[in-house]
């Protein structure tokens, strides 16, 4: 009996090319969209986390903003309010010339009035919105005009201050906000070696900018320290404002840059400035 030839056998799945090739390219879609779909979501969430980092950070400049007017204007009132008082404390001085109680007890009140002046300056450079004035100059020369200043201080408490530091380095910053920041981490340094110690600055030019290091030979900082040092208002000595570590990084931050806190493998902690350069022949140097 012969075949019908209207009747077509089925093709096994395996046998038929197009088949497979349709099947395979499915097969590399799929894996694609799957790749794709985890790209995806990979940046959804890198984008999510720096846009809550943006919002903080908007955030605390609106704080700041609002804490800048309120320190201004307190500023203002307590300035006026410590000139009279100063005067009449030079003019009370002068008519107990010879009553030493008496000058004992005015100059605990001038120690008082100066520690007020010192918050209040502080409020003012934490809360200050100006750019930088950005010139090029030299750094060891700044850093000895800042030793010169902590010289009794230095002394006082038998701290060597080493400057290891090339003469011919510069830096391009605003140099009386680099004044501050580092008087501030030398200031905090020499709180920290009551008994004496070696306060050394080492600077080096970078791929990421000028790199400059205040370290001492303290007890070095704590985990919770070393995580919370810069944040406005915290400070682990008593008397203290909170806001000098704050006004570092202030300063750092409307440079580009970043500032760090760590402890020295042989002790003692070190704070990093990092402040991002221009490309050479931008400025030229400062005398």
């Amino acid at each position: 009996m012969s075949k019908n030839p209207a009747i077509v056998e089925p093709t096994p799945l395996g046998a038929n090319p197009d088949l497979e090739t349709i099947l395979a390219a499915w097969h590399t879609a799929t894996v694609r969209l799957e790749q794709t779909h985890e790209m995806l979501r990979e940046e959804v969430r890198r984008l999510t986390d720096e846009l809550e980092i943006k919002n903080r950070e908007l955030a605390r400049k609106n704080r700041l903003a609002d804490l800048g007017q309120v320190a201004s204007h307190v500023t203002h009132e307590v300035r006026n309010s410590l000139v009279p008082v100063a005067l009449y404390m030079s003019l009370l001085r002068r008519r107990i010339a010879d009553d030493a109680e008496s000058l004992e007890v005015l100059d605990k009140i001038a120690v008082g009035l100066a520690a007020l002046d010192t918050t209040v300056n502080d409020l003012l450079h934490f809360t200050s919105d100006r750019d930088p004035q950005r010139q090029t100059f030299a750094l060891r020369k700044l850093l000895e005009e800042v030793e010169a200043s902590l010289a009794p201080q230095l002394s006082a408490q038998a701290i060597q201050m080493i400057l290891d530091i090339s003469q011919q380095q510069s830096i391009t910053a605003d140099r009386h906000m680099l004044r501050r920041a580092v008087l501030n981490l030398a200031l905090n340094a020499i709180d920290a070696m009551p008994e004496g110690g070696t306060l050394v600055v080492t600077s080096f030019a970078g791929p990421g900018g000028v790199e400059l290091e205040i370290a001492d030979t303290g007890p070095g900082l704590s985990d919770d320290v070393i995580s919370r040092a810069f944040e406005p208002f915290f400070t682990t000595k008593q008397g203290g404002t909170g806001l000098g570590l704050a006004i570092v990084a202030r300063i750092v931050d409307v440079h580009g840059g970043q500032v760090t806190a760590a402890n020295c493998p042989e002790g003692g902690a070190a704070f990093t400035l990092c402040i991002p350069q221009p490309q050479p022949a931008a400025l030229e140097v400062a005398a």
